[in-house]
């Protein structure tokens, strides 16, 4: 065969097995293996493999390989579970966020409406002191006394008409001064009651904007631990258990019942998405520069026309749930059971997602992660059908 053969034997050998040779310092062993079958290594490969000390060496590089492998793997549980609890946070933070930002806007309304009613119960107030004055200058007289000494009949009934309007106009002013007091009341309580609302909710999002903090800084300080080549290694680790994640839900055949179009505003929903590509992910973010998971699919669907949830676990709760047979692309997907995460389905088994800090807006699997289930913004029937 000669030297130029073996080395294509040798390449053939890599091409064939791909990644599964290369991984643990196998390519030596397997390559030495199919050289002594064609006999170019002679008696030379039993010879080494019928010493004990190079048997002790190879076993020791394997024992040292498979530590080094679970060493990895235990290393990327700890950074996975930390990344997801930083998630969830985020969707604490995100949620209290919103809240605070709604409870802000009905304080100033509120004080808005305080105000104009602070204004009509001093005007309520002069009228009624004013009425009060005039009673006072007719010297509590009955108005019954005054009417009788009037000069006739005529002017007797007409003084009675315009003392019941009085009557009545005292009455209500009197109503309507009770009643804006109470008012006010009302909306002081309600303003009050926003306030320490807004608090919760402020000290909820400060308290998540730390647990977030401390998760991610944790996940980073492990990472930072690793040598080049092991961020290397953890990296392909994630992208290859993403990928048998993906292969079993392609295997279970779903696919085969998946054959759904998007609606005209999922398309605009999955252009927007898509063209984010590369961005990176920043919690709490909703772009236009960065984006979290649920900030992609919120900013993404307000492209389609559709105004949805702010968070994950308020999209899954509160948007029409499909069956994964009926899924169409722009519709979401909700990852894990406390829907912590969200990616959009963008046809043929694939999502486009914002994944975690550290990594940038991407296309993955729609199967690589355990999927909770399926949401649709764009549920009515005229729209669904782009009518």
């Amino acid at each position: 065969m000669g030297s130029q053969g073996a080395r294509q034997g040798v390449r053939g050998v890599r091409d064939s097995w791909g990644r599964g040779v290369v991984r643990g310092g196998r390519v030596v062993a397997c390559t030495a293996v199919v050289l002594c079958v064609t006999g170019l290594l002679g008696g030379t490969a039993t010879a080494a493999y019928a010493d004990p000390k190079v048997r002790e060496e190879r076993a020791a590089d394997a024992a040292s390989a498979e530590a080094s492998l679970k060493h990895l793997q235990d290393v990327r549980k700890k950074i996975d579970d930390l990344y997801r609890k930083a998630e969830k946070a985020t969707d604490a933070y995100n949620g209290a966020k919103e809240q605070v930002e709604l409870q802000q806007k009905e304080i100033v309304k509120l004080a808005r409406t305080i105000d104009r009613t602070q204004h009509r119960l001093a005007a309520l107030k002069r009228q009624a002191g004013a009425l009060a004055s005039a009673q006072y200058r007719g010297g509590g007289m009955p108005s019954e006394a005054k009417l009788i000494l009037g000069a006739d009949s005529g002017a007797f009934l007409d003084n009675a008409t315009l003392v019941r309007k009085a009557q009545q106009a005292t009455k209500g002013v009197i109503s309507q001064l009770s009643q804006t007091k109470g008012q006010l009341e009302d909306y002081s309580a309600a303003a009050t009651d926003r306030w320490e609302r807004l608090e919760e909710n402020r000290k909820k999002k400060e308290s998540a904007r730390r647990d977030i903090k401390k998760k991610i800084d944790a996940a980073k300080k492990i990472e930072s631990r690793l040598a080049a080549d092991e961020k290397d290694r953890l990296q392909k680790l994630e992208d290859d258990q993403a990928f048998l994640e993906q292969q079993k839900w392609l295997d279970s055949g779903v696919l085969k019942e998946i054959d759904n179009k998007a609606s005209r505003f999922g398309k605009k929903a999955i252009a927007f998405a898509t063209a984010q590509i590369g961005k990176d992910y920043v919690w709490g973010a909703e772009g236009p520069d960065t984006f979290d998971c649920s900030g992609l699919t919120l900013r993404a669907w307000q492209a389609g026309g559709t105004t949805i949830p702010r968070t994950s676990q308020e999209q899954w709760r509160q948007l029409h749930r499909v069956a994964i047979k009926d899924m169409r692309p722009g519709d979401l997907i909700i990852y894990f059971s406390d829907a912590s995460h969200v990616g959009m389905y963008i046809g043929k088994g694939a999502i486009v997602h914002a994944p975690r800090p550290g990594r940038q807006v991407t296309i993955t699997g729609a199967g690589s992660m355990p999927i909770l289930g399926v949401v649709r913004p764009d549920d009515e029937p005229d729209r669904a059908a782009g009518r």
